[in-house]
């Protein structure tokens, strides 16, 4: 007999790709400020911090980009 099975957490998104909140724990009654844009949002990311989707994965694209450039050209930005 084995034990239970564990669930594997989704792999990252590729990038360009987009986030699945359908999970209702990307949910919050209470509207708090988008910590990209400032507008107010109902939407959590995997941390709890408020934030829109487009700009959780605006903000994703953003640094998958930055990371690609450092590795390429050697230095940070």
């Amino acid at each position: 007999m084995t034990g239970p099975r564990r669930r594997r957490a989704p792999p990252p998104p590729a990038p360009g790709g987009l986030l699945d909140w359908r999970d209702a724990s990307h949910w919050s009654w209470t509207e708090k400020p988008c910590r990209y844009c400032g507008k107010p949002t109902n939407l959590r990311d995997s941390k709890r911090s408020p934030a829109h989707k487009t700009c959780a994965e605006a903000a994703l694209a953003e640094q998958a980009a930055d990371a690609a450039d450092v590795y390429q050209n050697g230095h940070l930005a």
